[in-house]
Order: C-alpha cells, then structure tokens, then sequence
C-alpha cells in the first residue's frame, strides 16, 4: 500500500458508527464470519489454521506483534462495509473529499517563473469527479504513482489554476509527501 492508499484506508476508519471489536477472540470470530472457515482465515492472517482455532478457543491470548497487527489490518478491512460505502457514495455525488498534505510541489510553467520544487502544506477541498477517480483507482488495484497523479491533477486544477481562472499553462508535480490525509 502507498501513501494514498493508506489515507483512504484511515478516512475510511474515520466514518465508523462502532468499534471493531477489541478482544483476541471477538476479532478472530469477526474473521470466521466474514470469510466462513478457519483455513482462509489463516490464510489471510499468514498463520496456521491449528493456530486460528487456538485463538478462537481461546487456548493462546497474546499473538505476536505482526500476526496481531494483521489481525487488526484483517479485521479494518472489512469493518462496517455497508458505512464505508454510504460515506464513499455521499464523497463522490455530492461531497468530494478534502486533502491535507505536506509535500514538495514542482511547477512546469512559462519561461521567466520559477520551476523549483519546494515543500508546502496544503488543505484543499476536491470536487466530487475527483473522488470518484479516487475510489475508482483504489479498487482497481492501481499504483500509488497513479492515484498520486490524481490527486496532483486535482491540486492543480482546484488550488493552483484556481478552476481555470489564473495559470492556465501550469503543470504541477506532487512528490516527496511528507504525509498526506484525506477525509469525506
């Protein structure tokens, strides 16, 4: 996952109406009803499938780091779908999604401007089309390079053309994120 993936994962998490549960077993039994057996929840986690049915018993509490870092990741995942995809749907009829990031932005423009990169914080507010992009990109597996492209074009177009009235032959670069967060 790249940085862009991982701010909409966390927007995602943002828009939930309960939490996921907390203990060990409440998290492995949430696993084995959404994926229906203990071998592909295994699978998903990494582990054996004897050690999922340890967890689920109860017989072994306290997984390691990693393995109990995936289970939460598993668990997030697939959290209250049907709010995700209500919020997801609102972001991008009527909505859009808001950006806040620290990066460094370079500029292709007209001779006589600078073109230096330099590192800015911005929070800009993207129209609705740009979510829709956004979200489109995400679920078809797309690179971090694309999604990136996206929200640079969408920074280009809202916050340094200002919707096409200053700026017109401006090109902008979005590199180096220092982070980046998206919310709707």
């Amino acid at each position: 996952m790249g940085d862009i993936d991982d701010a909409l994962a966390r927007a995602d998490r943002e828009g939930f109406t309960r939490e996921p549960p907390k203990t060990l077993q409440g998290r492995i039994n949430f696993l084995i009803r959404q994926l229906r057996t203990t071998k592909a929840v295994a699978a998903v986690l990494g582990v054996s499938q004897r050690s999922v049915e340890r967890y689920r018993k109860g017989e072994r509490k306290t997984p390691p780091k990693a393995i109990a870092d995936r289970i939460d990741t598993a668990v997030r995942a697939r959290w209250q779908p049907q709010v995700r995809k209500r919020r997801r749907q609102q972001a991008v009829v009527s909505g859009g999604i808001t950006v806040e990031t620290r990066a460094r932005f370079g500029y292709t423009a007209p001779i006589g401007t600078t073109d230096d990169g330099r590192m800015r914080r911005l929070t800009v507010h993207l129209p609705p089309a740009y979510a829709q992009r956004l979200f489109d990109a995400q679920q078809q597996g797309s690179s971090d390079q694309q999604m990136r492209a996206i929200v640079a074009e969408g920074l280009q177009e809202t916050y340094f053309k200002d919707g096409g009235t200053r700026a017109n032959s401006l090109s902008v670069e979005f590199t180096d994120i220092d982070y980046i967060d998206v919310s709707f």
